[in-house]
């Protein structure tokens, strides 16, 4: 799919998260800081605790509900390797955030 228009780059602070909801596809994005933002499925794995509403060390979420973590660039989980979220591209265009949603 094209990469669709999800959000403002001022409307997700440094190291935080929000979900967003676009076309029927759930999606949590992130701002890393510098410019860079990643796009993963929205729930944790685990027991689908809310990974928008998780912290950010690095390039890495943490789920709020139990701390199981997630690369944001690979989606793997470096608490349980049987565990991985979702990625998308995410590009930047002006002010505008957008992802390859699928």
């Amino acid at each position: 799919m094209p990469f669709v228009n999800v959000a403002e780059v001022g409307e997700i602070p440094i190291g935080k998260g929000v979900r967003i909801d676009r076309d029927g596809i759930a999606l949590a994005v992130f701002n890393a800081g510098g410019g860079r933002f990643f796009a993963t499925s929205p729930l944790c794995p685990h027991e689908e605790g809310p990974l928008a509403e998780g912290w950010l060390e690095g390039d890495v979420v943490v789920c709020p509900w139990h701390g199981y973590d997630f690369d944001l660039t690979t989606g793997r989980c470096r608490v349980d390797e049987d565990l991985a979220v979702a990625v998308y591209p995410v590009r930047v265009r002006g002010t505008t955030i957008e992802v390859d949603v699928p």
